[in-house]
């Protein structure tokens, strides 16, 4: 079976895409790569959550310590952007970039995301923004739009089956307060 890295956020969106993935005939690694998360009990609250839900799955998880300080840098001037503007754009590319770089060090061919579950967050752009990246490393992103078909109701469901803790507001200490 061929294996996909997929970049994570919480268990509430990797319900559906690991699903949707293992039917497509794939393996899904997650990828817990999110030091946008904030504030760092949110972090662990999120990363808890996913870990066990993981266990249950039989899904490696990979996790990559919360590292704020860089993800700062990487959106610096980007503050007050509104939700779903560059902040968000640059919030993206940061976290899919190494993702990315992480599948090339693995050596998997695949790379995908769980953002693209959610309802508030453009699919497009996620894709314009993984595609560069995998030309880059030669690998491919799985452009799936994993809230199409019901997607995001499919997750819903399982997240409260599962009785998942659901967050209120995207991660970042932005989005908190937007």
């Amino acid at each position: 079976m061929n294996k996909v890295l997929l970049h994570a956020c919480c268990a509430t969106c990797s319900g559906y895409p690991i699903e949707k993935l293992r039917e497509d005939g794939f393996e899904p690694v997650l990828y817990f790569f999110n030091p946008n998360i904030f504030p760092i009990e949110e972090f662990y609250k999120r990363l808890d959550e996913l870990k066990k839900y993981a266990e249950k799955k039989k899904v490696e998880l990979i996790i990559e310590r919360h590292d704020p300080e860089n993800w700062y840098n990487a959106v610096a001037g980007l503050e007050n952007e509104p939700e779903r503007g560059k902040r968000c754009y640059r919030c993206f590319e940061y976290r899919l970039l190494y993702t990315a770089l992480k599948a090339f060090t693995l050596e998997y061919k695949y790379f995908a995301t769980t953002l693209t579950v959610s309802p508030h967050k453009q699919s497009s752009v996620i894709f314009e923004i993984a595609k560069e990246l995998a030309k880059k490393y030669e690998l491919t992103f799985l452009d799936i739009d994993f809230k199409k078909q019901d997607g995001f109701l499919k997750t819903m469901k399982i997240a409260k089956s599962e009785n998942f803790y659901r967050q209120s507001y995207c991660g970042c200490e932005f989005s908190l307060f937007q």
